[in-house]
């Protein structure tokens, strides 16, 4: 690490994790984008990284428990920073056993010396001396089912709320606890280049122990290590996918030689799983809103061998406007959405969204159904897919959709083959993230018919 480095980071992650919650906090910075930014630009050493993710993560996941612990101790309006200060300080107090707390107490005094005016130190002192002395109330005090299942697992109380309402209390519980769990590390073996078999040999080789995957054919998973680092990913044996995510593209069952498109595609995760699942034949058409994530995918086909995929930007929902109707045989509508499923990724998403983001998110993805209903063949399948596990956004915007479009209907997910029982119900899957530790994911596939 180089003296500016050092100067702006003070050689300590404990600050670098301040800082990057702070951001997380101020702008609303998406919490692993700006993790790995960290780790790059200050070249955080490899020994350092996993306590930096660990403070980042934890702090920022466990938030409503820690102030709750918190909120005993503080008399009068905290600075942003210095609050978010001793959340990270409690969490190593509470939830990591190895860090001694009289440690944890003496650098959080530090870090407010360094960056606060001389009267925020003595009061960061006094309130954590104070959680060691008299310790940290009980979450079990609380009466409301709703109300402890949210602070316990740091999720606001409307969304536990809706969960209850939707999967049962049991089932809410376990959401929420999963979404604390860190994400399983998982890839997708591009069938182009390699063999599930190849590839986990490739990865051992490189130090990595990979196993096949739990319930895609083609994926494979690991416990540790960078798969993004390795000679197997930059030369194109892989694809970085949760597993939940490549179910979508083996519900659209494409064959050799399709016209398929991609309507909401960046960053080319499932565009590319279709060219794979094609043998790169076929046109392959990908869209998304912005274009300069239209090099994301544009680089992941490159980096894959892949030459059938022709990437456009622009609104999907004006996609009438160049293609003409029933163009396409095959249509993925993987639908800009609250993202509740992938918590566990992005944990800030349990506190920014609301639910009229829910009622605003449905309305773009009933236009873009609707473009994609235009759009495709007589006999031709839709796709629509969501990460996320709301019923407005999934099931009973699917119900909605097909009571509006009485030459639809849900055709049964044959193409998903799975190594695990999969939670498909009335042609609908609804993946929540306890089922098999992977991201919250919704898939169902309309099939358009011929008219009589």
């Amino acid at each position: 690490m180089t003296t500016t480095k050092k100067k702006i980071w003070n050689g300590n992650v404990r600050d670098a994790a301040l800082s990057i919650l702070i951001e997380i906090n101020e702008n609303q910075a998406y919490s692993n984008l700006l993790l790995n930014r960290t780790i790059k630009k200050y070249t955080i050493d490899p020994k350092d990284r996993g306590l930096l993710t660990e403070l980042t993560y934890g702090t920022l996941q466990h938030r409503l428990a820690l102030d709750y612990y918190l909120e005993p101790f503080v008399r009068g309006k905290l600075d942003k920073w210095v609050r978010e200060l001793l959340r990270l300080s409690i969490y190593q107090i509470v939830f990591l056993t190895k860090i001694p707390p009289h440690a944890v107490v003496h650098e959080a005094v530090e870090i407010a010396k360094r960056r606060g005016h001389k009267r925020i130190a003595p009061t960061v002192n006094g309130i954590l001396r104070s959680v060691l002395r008299e310790g940290v109330r009980s979450i079990e005090d609380i009466k409301d089912d709703a109300e402890r299942i949210s602070i316990e697992t740091s999720h606001p109380k409307w969304l536990i709320d809706r969960w209850i309402k939707q999967f049962g209390k049991e089932e809410a519980l376990a959401m929420a606890h999963e979404n604390n769990n860190p994400a399983r590390m998982t890839a997708r073996v591009n069938s182009l280049k390699s063999t599930v078999d190849e590839a986990i040999s490739a990865l051992n080789s490189e130090g990595i122990e990979a196993t096949a995957g739990q319930v895609v054919a083609e994926s494979v998973q690991t416990a540790s290590g960078s798969l993004a680092n390795t000679a197997a990913f930059s030369n194109g044996l892989l694809t970085i996918q949760d597993e939940s995510s490549m179910l979508p593209v083996l519900a659209l069952d494409v064959k050799p030689g399709m016209k398929v498109l991609d309507m909401c595609a960046a960053p080319g995760g499932k565009t590319t799983f279709i060219a794979e699942k094609m043998n790169d034949t076929g046109e392959i058409y990908a869209h998304d809103l912005h274009d300069h994530k239209l090099a994301l995918i544009e680089s992941n086909a490159e980096r894959l061998g892949i030459k059938s995929i022709q990437t456009k930007s622009g609104d999907s929902r004006e996609l009438t406007t160049i293609y003409k109707p029933a163009s396409f045989d095959r249509i993925l509508v993987d639908a800009p959405c609250s993202g509740l499923g992938v918590i566990r990724r992005k944990p800030e998403i349990k506190y920014n969204k609301t639910e009229q983001d829910l009622k605003n998110l449905s309305d773009i993805q009933q236009q873009l159904l609707e473009v994609a209903y235009q759009l495709i063949k007589p006999d031709g399948i839709i796709v629509y897919s969501t990460c996320t596990v709301e019923y407005d956004e999934n099931e009973g915007l699917v119900r909605e959709f097909l009571n509006t479009h009485s030459d639809l209907h849900l055709t049964e997910l044959d193409g998903i083959q799975s190594n695990v029982p999969l939670p498909i119900e009335n042609n609908m899957l609804q993946v929540l993230p306890q089922h098999f530790g992977s991201d919250g994911f919704f898939v169902a596939a309309f099939q358009k018919k011929h008219n009589s």
